[in-house]
């Protein structure tokens, strides 16, 4: 979404993607395809031109703009996103459980949660609105694309709030499994507690000087030879947390290709994936007042 507050305008899905708005701010721009091409210039021009044949570049009110549509400031344009190439990601999630209120989803490795970049109808998001039918299915949290495990999702807006003050209260108990190696000299259980801050590269999330952010509870399942299986519980829930607490403590997780060493785009392995699995979630439903537990089937 770009800069301001767009109108309240509520568009339909097409083919499970939701409409994005951009402001359009004073600028030298002749024409709506002039500016939609210098703000999006990966895109091309030829790409935009096209987008707007096809009746997906929508004004304010929700009209289809024309080809020579004159640019005029301090408005907002609608458009939805597509990609002439997206490879299908092989992996399948399963639904382990839904209601009027809340479904719940255990995600494969290698599938983004939501659109962005390269990814689009290849995404959890997604593939759950037109399978399910549900155009108001909107993630209650993320994990990582690299991640498998347990992703929550609201059905009706009227009842998200409810369930985002879970997260952002912390009165859900979240538990992942990872493989790492072995320390001897590690004591477990034990505790991380420190501040995550910018790392080397812009994808890289390091340990920093500061005031801690970020919390985990870690402890050992079992030990097999050099590796071993871990327990973590994080009590914050900051971006790439477990990975940058596991490498600071020189154990990086197995199979990951950003820490210790970022790798190529494309490095993704189907037969060696990240070992890190979200593998169960306790709360107390916020509407029954009941008790709820889910767990992952699937296994590092």
């Amino acid at each position: 979404m770009g800069s301001g507050v767009p109108p309240p305008l509520s568009l339909p899905l097409r083919d499970g993607v939701s409409a994005s708005c951009i402001a359009l701010p004073d600028g030298p721009w002749t024409s709506l395809l002039d500016f939609l091409t210098a703000r999006f210039p990966q895109q091309g021009r030829s790409v935009w031109a096209a987008r707007i044949a096809q009746g997906l570049v929508l004004d304010a009110s929700g009209r289809p703009v024309a080809h020579a549509e004159p640019y005029r400031a301090h408005g907002h344009v609608y458009y939805y996103r597509s990609l002439d190439a997206e490879p299908r990601i092989p992996f399948e999630e399963v639904v382990l459980h839904q209601d009027e209120d809340l479904v719940v989803v255990d995600k494969p490795n290698f599938l983004p949660v939501v659109p962005s970049g390269r990814y689009l109808q290849e995404t959890l998001l997604v593939r759950l609105r037109r399978r399910l039918g549900l155009d108001d299915l909107a993630p209650l949290h993320r994990i990582d694309r690299e991640t498998a495990g347990l992703v929550l999702f609201s059905v009706r807006p009227a009842s998200r709030s409810a369930y985002h003050a879970l997260f952002r209260e912390h009165r859900i108990r979240k538990r992942y499994e990872a493989i790492a190696p072995w320390r001897a000299d590690l004591p477990l259980p034990l505790t991380r507690s420190s501040r995550i801050g910018p790392g080397p590269h812009f994808m890289q999330l390091a340990e920093t000087d500061g005031r801690a952010n970020a919390w985990t509870h870690i402890r050992l399942l079992e030990r097999a030879g050099r590796l071993a299986r871990y327990e973590l519980e994080p009590v914050s829930g900051h971006r790439h947390q477990l990975r940058v607490h596991l490498m600071a403590l020189g154990i990086p997780i197995v199979g990951d290709t950003i820490y210790p060493r970022l790798l190529p785009e494309g490095s993704d392995d189907p037969d060696r994936p990240l070992q890190l699995l979200a593998r169960q979630v306790d709360f107390i439903d916020p509407l029954s007042g009941l008790p709820r537990r889910f767990t992952s089937a699937r296994r590092l």
